[in-house]
């Protein structure tokens, strides 16, 4: 089985309604059959109040699943080398787990990890880091966390076990016009390029509901996976099938 992995990131009280809208955009192709990806409190100052928490657990109990983003989604780190340059290019100040240690990293996850449980009552599906960037503390820390499944923009994996799905994410990008340009054409190549490909990921963020054109080319690609079959799948299908996923 081939199967469509969706996801919404940045799911946080600051962006209620962009998510709202990117849920109306996927309904027609995946209907529930998708994740989320919750921050704690967005740049120190959207945390999650009661009546968010209580979207999440409706939103959990109609089979969303749920994931931990970080903490703040801001990166306060002092990057060095190669860690600078992912910085700078693939992130606009919100790689929060880029630069830190693996005592913080840890620090951050467990908090993050027992918020959310206690909202959804119910294990996290998994922890994915903002912006799919980690430093080697962060993907050590990942395991003691106790996270089922983790993921970056090449993979996802159990922390200390498998890799259980290959291939790039199929995502967009909105904070300049070259990058929107960038990921339109990103996008109409991988939805041929990743037809043979056993697990397609595909995410969208609050940003992309400010371009047309984004939401243009979601709908097309949703639709050029679905319409050869591509089945939409949760996160949790690659633990119980996991070479189904990794076979190409």
């Amino acid at each position: 089985m081939k199967r469509l992995l969706a996801s919404i990131h940045d799911v946080s009280p600051r962006f209620e309604r962009e998510v709202d809208l990117l849920l109306d955009r996927l309904a027609p192709y995946v209907g529930q059959r998708l994740a989320m990806l919750v921050v704690a409190d967005h740049w120190g100052s959207a945390p999650l109040i009661p009546a968010f928490r209580a979207r999440l657990r409706h939103w959990a109990d109609a089979g969303i699943e749920m994931f931990v983003h970080g903490w703040f989604h801001r990166d306060d780190s002092a990057h060095r080398g190669v860690a600078a340059v992912k910085a700078r290019r693939m992130t606009a100040g919100e790689g929060e787990f880029l630069g830190l240690d693996h005592a913080e990293a840890l620090a951050r996850m467990r908090r993050g990890k027992t918020l959310l449980e206690q909202t959804i009552g119910r294990p996290a599906a998994g922890f994915i880091a903002p912006a799919w960037l980690y430093s080697e503390g962060a993907r050590a820390a990942l395991s003691a966390a106790g996270f089922a499944l983790a993921e970056d923009h090449a993979r996802v994996w159990v922390p200390g076990g498998a890799v259980v799905a290959r291939g790039p994410v199929v995502t967009w990008a909105s904070r300049s016009d070259a990058r929107a340009l960038s990921s339109l054409a990103a996008a109409s190549m991988l939805r041929h390029a990743l037809q043979l490909v056993p697990t397609v990921r595909v995410a969208v963020h609050p940003g992309d509901v400010t371009r047309p054109a984004l939401l243009r080319s979601i709908d097309r690609t949703l639709a050029a996976f679905t319409a050869r079959g591509r089945r939409p799948a949760a996160y949790a299908d690659l633990l119980t099938n996991p070479r189904a996923s990794i076979s190409a």
